[in-house]
């Protein structure tokens, strides 16, 4: 449906239809979701999930932004390759896919996987990055959905592949129509949790999915971290997005990352899971519309990253000694690079 809203800034109609496109990158072919004019948002969506996780934020966002949403290589309509999916090889995959829109900075929005996803970028691209949002984000804590620690494990690929055998999907919906009964974490998220599983039964999106899981979860958890290097966001504003009975991802690591990232702001969603931002699509669009009103975009320079690259991590919670403190440094004993 046409959706046409009118810019307060005078910029006239702008046309806040979501278009689907594609572009070859390096012979692949990558499926983006694009709508509005205006500064940039790259909104980067969960492991297992797609770029339609947007679609109930994305008309209001373009409004007043140019938004674009991507499946990320090996999800949605994007091609699904035997690749690297590791987090650092999707955030150049972000760099390359906005240098063909020609796009040079943005804010990013990432959720879940696509939070890490996000903040390396932040790290390997800080020239381009203005503003940085992580939704439920990974990276910031080693506690993970024991289903995902499991999903990790040598042979899971043989279990997940049990989806596409007959009867399976009837009895994940009614496992799911059991879990949006109960007052649970998982229940909050059912409806959600089952989109994503019901896009695994394709036998390359499952090879992608085990793939990109790998590359972030083992047994004991989440095996990347951003807490190691969350100093270096000192001076880009950084709003952190979590909901209280986060089944996968738990809520203690928003304040985890939000002690970890100096000047960041934190806002918990009542009653929300792992989606937030589809519990809540209200709510969510005007924190995020007001947090890029409220605060101007990061600029870089060299002098400056190399000072927070000497001194560290400075300005983070330490205890009475100056140390980061113990449970940090258990967090950031593995990272991505």
């Amino acid at each position: 449906m046409l959706q046409i809203a009118h810019d307060s800034r005078s910029r006239g109609l702008v046309d806040t239809r979501v278009k689907v496109q594609a572009r070859i990158i390096h012979g692949y072919r990558r499926v983006f979701r694009i709508a509005g004019e205006g500064p940039p948002l790259l909104l980067i969506h969960g492991i297992g999930d797609n770029s339609r996780t947007w679609d109930e934020v994305m008309p209001t966002l373009a409004r007043n932004h140019l938004v674009i949403a991507p499946d990320l290589l090996g999800h949605g309509c994007s091609d699904k390759p035997r690749a690297d999916y590791s987090v650092a090889a999707y955030a150049n995959g972000m760099r390359d896919l906005l240098s063909t829109l020609d796009i040079d900075r943005v804010t990013l929005v990432g959720h879940s996987l696509g939070g890490g996803v996000a903040m390396q970028f932040a790290y390997q691209f800080p020239e381009r990055t203005e503003r940085m949002v992580l939704i439920s984000s990974g990276g910031a804590g080693r506690d993970v959905s024991p289903v995902l620690r499991a999903a990790a494990l040598p042979g899971a690929h043989v279990a997940v592949a049990g989806l596409r055998l007959p009867g399976a999907r009837r009895a994940i919906r009614m496992a799911v129509a059991v879990l949006e009964r109960l007052d649970t974490g998982l229940g909050v998220d059912a409806v959600d949790l089952n989109r994503v599983i019901e896009a695994l039964p394709d036998h390359t999106a499952r090879s992608a999915f085990i793939r990109t899981l790998r590359s972030v979860v083992d047994w004991h958890g989440q095996v990347v971290t951003m807490l190691d290097r969350s100093y270096l966001v000192r001076g880009m504003p950084t709003l952190l997005m979590w909901g209280p009975r986060d089944s996968v991802l738990p809520v203690e690591h928003a304040h985890k990352a939000h002690a970890a990232m100096p000047g960041s702001r934190l806002e918990i969603f009542d009653d929300a899971g792992h989606f937030p931002f589809r519990t809540d699509p209200a709510r969510f669009v005007g924190l995020l519309e007001d947090f890029c009103a409220s605060t101007e975009a990061s600029t870089w320079s060299v002098d400056q990253w190399r000072e927070l690259l000497r001194t560290g991590r400075a300005g983070a919670r330490t205890d009475e000694r100056g140390v980061f403190s113990r449970d940090l440094r258990l967090d950031s004993e593995r990272s991505a690079t």
